[in-house]
């Protein structure tokens, strides 16, 4: 079990490691995004690919994480290419040190989040009822973060937006769809991997879920969303009637 899962963090930091390089001698952004979603897909084919048991339900698991990185890199990608930078990154990619931190962390990120994953491939389990719980937890999710992005890049590209916040689609009944939707995907990926740990592998793989959690709602992802929209628009008095009337993360009606 440890080998595997030293397997999953050298194959991340691996991929990471050769496009940070690449990314940093061109000083471009078109690899930072879709190096998250690549980082998750290599961990995910080298783990399925090192355990070298094909049952179904390492098949299950195995694309219920790949499925989920597919779509998210593909979003990222047509999203930088329309864009053209990430300005999260401005000020940032300039410095060897300061960019490749950034790239760290995310290796280690994917590789802890895939860690449910990584363990329940190598234990190769049957398949039980508690997956479909999963299962359809993580389609909810993976469902919601889709609409949530698309809706939210559609409306950026329209200049009749300019200037203002979307709170039309699911947005309507959260500010913060997108989040609700992956941390619920990784909550469904858990629950679909129960079954196939042992107890100390269900701390171990705890640690996925609450990663996610803990970083969106309270580290870069929520609070720095909602600090910008309140420099922005936070004397506005829709905008803070939208905020007062509409859920933080959840998407359910006002």
């Amino acid at each position: 079990m440890l080998t595997i899962i030293l397997v999953s963090l050298l194959a991340s930091l691996a991929i990471n490691t050769v496009l940070f390089l690449i990314a940093f001698s061109k000083q471009s952004d078109k690899l930072t995004d879709i190096s998250y979603a690549l980082s998750f897909l290599t961990i995910d084919l080298f783990s399925f690919i090192y355990v070298h048991k094909y049952s179904f339900m390492n098949i299950l698991l195995f694309s219920l994480a790949g499925v989920w990185a597919i779509r998210i890199g593909s979003f990222l990608l047509m999203r930088v290419l329309k864009v053209g930078k990430d300005r999260r990154f401005d000020g940032l990619r300039e410095s060897f040190t300061g960019f490749g931190k950034f790239w760290l962390g995310q290796a280690i990120t994917a590789w802890v989040l895939m860690l449910p994953v990584t363990m329940a491939l190598h234990n190769d389990r049957k398949f039980k009822s508690l997956v479909i719980i999963g299962f359809i937890i993580w389609i909810t999710g993976l469902i919601i973060e889709a609409a949530a992005d698309y809706q939210k890049f559609r409306f950026k590209q329209d200049k009749k937006n300019d200037g203002k916040w979307i709170q039309n689609g699911v947005w309507k009944f959260s500010r913060h769809p997108n989040y609700f939707g992956e941390i619920a995907v990784w909550v469904g990926i858990y629950i679909c991997c129960f079954d196939s740990l042992t107890n100390v592998e269900r701390l171990i793989g705890l640690t996925s879920p609450i990663l996610i959690s803990l970083v969106l709602l309270f580290i870069s992802g929520v609070p720095l969303l909602e600090k910008s929209a309140d420099k922005r628009w936070g004397k506005d008095r829709a905008y803070v009637e939208y905020k007062k009337n509409t859920r933080l993360l959840i998407p359910l009606p006002k």
